[in-house]
């Protein structure tokens, strides 16, 4: 059996790219990788590039023509989700003068994961590891995570 690759990491430089990597995130809980990729393109483009001053304005009519977008996964809650999370993370970057300021205040990674599935909707365990390792912070080894799952 092959080896699992690590996913390729990113230096967001907007709070656009911590927006599009939550939202896929959100669209991969439950699905199969491929198809998110294969709608990705689609979906960024429905979301305006994932401009997350754009997305958190977007009114429910838009989301409800989503809703029967073939360019997309077609799952309102999800499609919402992207909405509530792009204002909550505006919210959170006004508020700590950065979105990285913001997920660098906590204390330690257990209480970084606990407030991202506060504040955030469609965030698991494993989505806030996967998507902190993405955007560049400090998490422990994946192993080691796991372990304390389990606990």
């Amino acid at each position: 059996m092959p080896e699992m690759q690590a996913p390729e990491r990113i230096a967001p430089q907007r709070l656009g790219d911590y927006l599009e990597i939550m939202s896929k995130v959100v669209f991969q809980s439950g699905m199969s990788y491929k198809i998110v990729e294969s709608k990705w393109p689609g979906t960024k483009e429905a979301f305006h590039g994932f401009d997350a001053a754009e997305v958190a304005a977007m009114p429910p009519a838009e989301i409800d023509r989503l809703a029967e977008d073939t360019r997309v996964i077609r799952n309102r809650r999800k499609l919402e989700s992207v909405v509530s999370n792009a204002q909550r993370m505006v919210e959170l970057d006004a508020e700590h003068g950065s979105f990285q300021n913001y997920l660098r205040s906590h204390a330690d990674f257990p209480s970084q994961v606990k407030d991202l599935r506060k504040q955030f909707k469609f965030l698991g365990d494993m989505g806030c590891y996967y998507y902190l390792y993405v955007v560049g912070e400090e998490v422990p080894p994946h192993e080691e995570w796991m372990a304390s799952l389990k606990k």
